[in-house]
């Protein structure tokens, strides 16, 4: 799978961290629902620390679609919920 962090670049991820991927991620759509600045900014470094490890970075040049899109390491709270979507999502 691709996986955008934004401002960063694309990622490819092996698509067996899917699950491990989508913990994090409910974790970090918690904080977020919660509105919970502090766990908010420990989920989504979670999230960036794991798809750093587990990812290849593409070449700059590679812009394609991407599976998963995630907020910039060091976004705040209310910078994501201006960037999601009714449906929870960041659009790609």
């Amino acid at each position: 799978m691709i996986v955008r962090i934004m401002g960063e670049g694309q990622l490819r991820v092996e698509e067996s961290a899917a699950d491990e991927l989508s913990a994090l991620d409910a974790a970090l759509d918690k904080a977020v629902t919660d509105g919970d600045e502090q766990e908010f900014r420990r989920a989504l470094a979670a999230l960036i620390d794991r798809i750093r490890a587990l990812g290849t970075p593409l070449p700059t040049d590679a812009l394609g679609p991407s599976d998963l899109i995630v907020p910039r390491a060091g976004a705040n709270l209310a910078e994501v919920r201006s960037l999601l979507t009714e449906d929870g999502y960041i659009p790609g």
